[in-house]
């Protein structure tokens, strides 16, 4: 009955989905699938932002994560709100004044041929393995409790998301996905609500009691001061404030979708609006890992039985919440999914069609050639993530929200200490070193994290090593510039 459950509910989201497609990309030319022809409502891309930032790390990493990390994650998302005020004071009036497509297109402006191929570089890089682990942890999910019964592979189930997230935006682009992130939030957030209530009257209390209990639990406890520990509060806010910038502001999924929308005013009313609204989301995703902590104790489960904190949900709304949970869980999940892959994929193809083959300058090739040359690089990228993902499941032994921004601060540092010099100073570095500059600065600061405890007296490092790559990048930038 459950496998049955899973497979309707699979059908079912997937059909809306593609359906969704086939409305938003009639008549969809190679602008469309850009920049959606700079058409996006505003308040539509906020709405569809959240579950695209959200994603499965959010849906069943941060549950989990509150186990180890109790709410500190929430000074985490303190920071973020910083870093979107940054990106929409800052950021957003740039990126329209020169009517980018691809972002990185700045730093060709600003320093050059090498500085723009690195830029671009960094994030297909980041953003490949980044989506690659999201969708591992969906992907696992259902082959755990679904397709390993059948006996499909999870190479083989891979090869299947990856293969309708590739037709679904294969046309449409952006002006898809925008459409469909709203559906995807709406699941996932929906799905988290459903499922505090379900354990709320599985344990027979009131929903006032419930938070009561929940804020008055060890899980609850937000602020830690221990300056040695990766929970102190200050660590959590600075970090936060600098995956924002670069995980956002700086990377062209995420700003893509804002660029599309009609006009600055617009894009800052969607980024100012999406910010707020996602801290009370996140808060609930707290709420919801210490229920469940809570809920697991009650019923005397093995905290010690999972492989990872991310198989908590999971497990508790399989095998202990009844079938309708199941459902329910499921649905958000594959919400999450497709919210993991479908923006990345539209994404990557932009950047290396703008910043690696620089498609838009090619005058010797006509709309037409340039939409196939698009569909090939389209499929070649979902072809990575699909490898990826299934190398991902070589390797994978503790929570992926933790491994994606360990990745993150090696990877967009380079990028935060370059928009950082081309934005903060009028001085031009030498192009040529940059490449070799955005591979030192991550170096420097693997060796510091490795090495930190012996060399700072215990100190660890956590999230603001992403604000140290970026401040090396930037100081070495300096050291090799000179006035224009």
């Amino acid at each position: 009955m459950t496998q049955q459950l899973i497979l309707w509910s699979f059908v079912f989201y997937t059909a809306l989905i593609f359906f969704i497609s086939w409305l938003s990309s009639r008549k969809a030319t190679n602008q469309t699938y850009f920049i959606g022809n700079r058409q996006s409502p505003w308040f539509v891309v906020a709405y569809g932002m959240i579950g695209a930032s959200l994603s499965g790390v959010t849906f069943m990493s941060v549950p989990g994560w509150v186990g180890e990390r109790s709410f500190s994650y929430m000074m985490l998302v303190f920071g973020y709100l910083i870093g979107y005020f940054v990106i929409g004071s800052v950021l957003l009036p740039l990126y329209y004044r020169l009517q980018l497509t691809s972002i990185y297109t700045y730093l060709k402006e600003r320093f050059g041929f090498w500085s723009h191929k690195t830029g671009s570089a960094f994030f297909l890089l980041s953003r490949s393995i980044g989506s690659a682990f999201r969708m591992y942890l969906v992907i696992n999910v259902l082959q755990i409790f679904l397709f390993d019964s059948w006996g499909v592979n999870f190479a083989m189930t891979t090869f299947i998301f990856i293969t309708l997230i590739l037709l679904y935006t294969f046309k449409g682009g952006v002006k898809t996905i925008i459409w469909t992130d709203t559906l995807q939030t709406t699941f996932m957030i929906a799905a988290l609500i459903i499922t505090i209530v379900m354990i709320k009257n599985s344990l027979g209390t009131s929903f006032t009691q419930l938070i009561s209990d929940v804020f008055d639990s060890k899980y609850s406890q937000m602020i830690f001061t221990e300056w040695q520990d990766k929970r102190c509060w200050w660590k959590q806010i600075l970090g936060g404030t600098f995956i924002a910038i670069s995980m956002t502001g700086l990377d062209q999924e995420m700003m893509q979708k804002n660029i599309s929308c009609k006009n600055l005013r617009d894009a800052q009313k969607n980024m100012f609006t999406f910010s707020i609204i996602l801290v009370f989301v996140n808060l609930l995703f707290l709420i919801l890992g210490a229920v469940l902590f809570m809920y697991s104790h009650h019923i005397g489960f093995d905290l010690n039985s999972m492989k990872t904190p991310d198989d908590l949900f999971p497990t508790i709304a399989f095998q202990h919440l009844g079938p309708i949970a199941t459902t329910v869980f499921l649905l958000g999940l594959i919400s999450a999914s497709y919210s993991s892959a479908d923006g990345t994929l539209t994404a990557l193809t932009t950047s290396f069609s703008f910043d690696i083959l620089e498609l838009d300058k090619n005058e010797k090739i006509d709309e037409r050639r340039k939409k196939t040359i698009r569909h090939i690089i389209h499929i070649l990228f979902a072809l990575l993530l699909g490898g990826l993902i299934i190398f991902f499941k070589t390797i994978n032994n503790e929570s992926v929200i933790s491994q994606i921004f360990t990745i993150a601060s090696y990877t967009y540092g380079p990028l935060l200490g370059l928009f950082a010099f081309g934005l903060f100073t009028k001085r031009r570095t030498k192009d040529i070193a940059v490449p070799f500059i955005a591979v030192l600065s991550p170096l420097i600061c693997y060796l510091l994290s490795t090495y930190s405890t012996q060399l700072f007296n215990g100190y660890q490092f956590d999230f603001e090593l992403l604000m140290i790559n970026g401040a090396l990048t930037f100081l070495m930038l300096l050291a090799f510039s000179k006035k224009k």
